[in-house]
């Protein structure tokens, strides 16, 4: 075992299965007191049971760790309060934070119910807020605190998955205002993209996944770089572990605020959005000036990602 994380309290939302399980592993490996929180649902959330957070504890007991379940769901205010709670009760304080408890209900736009849009946002969004916000002063009281938040790249853009994409897209959001709110009481915030042959990845339609290859195909050509699939090892859920668990340590402290890519065996850092190209004139525009300059400058780089095909007989 490490010591990067010697006298750390940890609590990672999600962590009975999958990469939640890798990163509380991890934690654990490095020293650190975990919180190990899951439903034990299925990937739309039903069916609870405690099995797998209890596993993932033992485990981390029979390697010499310390843990502690959390059978609490993040997607209520005062439920999230109790995960918090079972870290103060049984380690006094909390300094980490990994929230990655989350579901899927895809389903294409016309087709989805407000249930399912609900729902997602629930677990995934308004659970991160409900974690932060119960966590946090405990963290201000100790001016100190790693808060990693899972986001997605289904977030930029996700046939299917608009509800998850929605969500995913909102926690990059809420983590960089968060750094800029807690950056004066010595907590960073940052948002990952994760990845990996997990029970959701097997849940994502094949045609969103085909869409993900063309896109990463794309940018690689558009900058003259050579597109390489990975082999099947790299979509080891364990690959995400380290670098999630990275930005908890002491020697992450200057990074706050940006969006990680885990996934396989890469560390990515994400540009934050910003203008890339811009036409300006005195005074406002017209349509028929915009007709006329749109495709000569900004617009004429813009590939339509999903060209109309006409309804099939």
């Amino acid at each position: 075992m490490g010591n990067r994380l010697e006298d750390r309290v940890a609590i990672v939302t999600g962590s009975g299965r999958g990469i939640g399980r890798g990163v509380a592993l991890q934690l654990a490996e490095e020293g650190a007191s975990v919180v190990v929180n899951d439903l034990g649902v299925s990937v739309d959330g039903a069916d609870p049971s405690g099995g797998p957070a209890a596993e993932v504890v033992e485990e981390i007991r029979a390697a010499g760790g310390e843990a502690v379940p959390a059978y609490d769901s993040v997607a209520e205010y005062d439920s999230a309060a109790k995960i918090v709670q079972t870290a103060i009760d049984n380690y006094g304080k909390v300094d980490i934070l990994v929230h990655l408890a989350g579901i899927l209900r895809d389903r294409m736009i016309f087709n989805m119910t407000e249930d399912e849009w609900d729902a997602v946002l629930q677990v995934h969004l308004y659970g991160a807020f409900n974690m932060v916000r119960n966590v946090v002063p405990h963290m201000i009281e100790q001016r100190y605190g790693r808060i990693v938040i899972f986001s997605s790249g289904s977030g930029l853009g996700a046939a299917g998955q608009s509800n998850y994409a929605a969500a995913k897209e909102g926690q990059v959001g809420f983590a960089r205002a968060l750094a800029r709110e807690l950056a004066p009481h010595g907590i960073t915030v940052n948002a990952v993209y994760p990845g990996g042959n997990t029970r959701m990845a097997d849940a994502i339609p094949e045609a969103s996944k085909e869409r993900y290859r063309q896109m990463a195909k794309a940018e690689a050509e558009s900058k003259g770089l050579p597109y390489v699939e990975l082999p099947e090892s790299a979509g080891d859920p364990g690959n995400n572990a380290p670098k999630a668990a990275y930005l908890c340590t002491e020697a992450a402290g200057n990074i706050t605020g940006q969006v990680i890519g885990v996934s396989g065996w890469p560390m990515q850092l994400y540009s934050a959005r910003h203008v890339v190209a811009s036409i300006n004139k005195d005074g406002p525009w017209t349509l028929d000036e915009l007709d006329r300059d749109m495709l000569m400058t900004i617009g004429k780089d813009l590939a339509n990602t999903a060209p109309y095909e006409p309804p099939r007989e």
